[in-house]
């Protein structure tokens, strides 16, 4: 009975964390990640490769999650959005969710150092962007490209486990996830413009209104369409797969941009999150699929 209850215990404090990290939206910047892996290694890398990126890319995204909880407390339990995470609402303590950063983090710069050198010699920028993102909303309407650009180092940081070297190829599937993570964030940033504003905190709605943030939002969709196209023309071994999954692609930006309007923003987490899961696995999906027939 007691090793029943000891279990439930576990189970329920992994439930916890998941909540906590919003584990599910892990597949946002894993599909660039392992598109990046897979051209790099012109199929699938050395198993003990792969699993290092694995390592670092849950090291990197969870503690990026767990910290963004940690400092964004007292904001969050202002905001009546978000007032009833677990940390506002005293269901877990900032102390025990620190402890889970350091070590995810430190499981991340072990996997860079498992890498090759430049991959550990990179990782404190990465572990710098990690951190400052959950700070960059209370100084600059910037905030939203920040997180773009550190979820970027997850395609290019894929390749250069594999290559070792920089390329032209990843720092495209580098800019079109920047703006694809910025645009979604931007529309999700839209429904918390009353309550930014009212705090003195920085975002492109607070900046440029509803109606430019939505009209920004679009520009950097179009762009990161034109930045997968772009892939395609560089990648031999992508075709008419990987183009209808850009098709596919272009066709959920439409409709996300058909589901929320500077006058209705009650669709605003289908669109800015739910959508952007399936951009995020047709990538995956029709990526993967052309790279390996």
């Amino acid at each position: 009975m007691e090793l029943m209850k000891f279990f439930k215990r576990v189970i329920n404090k992994i439930k916890a964390y998941g909540k906590l990290v919003m584990f599910s939206h892990t597949i946002f910047s894993f599909s660039f990640a392992l598109v990046s892996m897979v051209l790099a290694a012109n199929g699938l890398p050395k198993l003990s490769i792969l699993v290092w990126i694995l390592v670092c890319f849950m090291g990197a995204r969870t503690g990026a999650n767990a910290i963004n909880r940690v400092i964004d407390a007292k904001i969050d339990a202002k905001n009546p959005r978000t007032a009833n995470r677990q940390l506002p609402k005293g269901e877990m303590k900032a102390g025990e969710v620190i402890a889970f950063t350091a070590i995810c983090f430190l499981f991340m710069l072990f996997g860079a150092y498992r890498l090759n050198w430049l991959c550990f010699a990179l990782s404190p920028i990465a572990l710098f962007l990690l951190i400052i993102y959950s700070y960059c909303k209370r100084f600059t309407y910037f905030c939203h490209l920040v997180l773009g650009v550190t979820c970027a180092c997850a395609p290019v940081g894929a390749w250069l486990a594999v290559t070792g070297k920089f390329e032209f190829i990843p720092l495209v599937m580098g800019a079109a996830n920047t703006l694809w993570v910025a645009g979604f964030d931007i529309i999700y940033g839209c429904q918390d413009y009353d309550f930014d504003t009212e705090n003195g905190l920085h975002s492109v709605p607070v900046r440029f209104g509803v109606k430019g943030a939505l009209f920004i939002a679009k520009l950097f969709h179009i762009i990161t369409l034109f930045c997968l196209v772009l892939i395609g023309f560089l990648v031999p071994e992508f075709g008419p797969i990987y183009y209808t999954g850009v098709a596919v692609i272009a066709a959920l930006f439409v409709a996300e941009y058909r589901m929320v309007s500077p006058t209705n923003l009650t669709n605003v987490n289908i669109a800015s999150y739910s959508v952007n899961q399936l951009v995020s696995l047709s990538l995956l999906c029709f990526g993967l699929l052309d790279a390996f027939i």
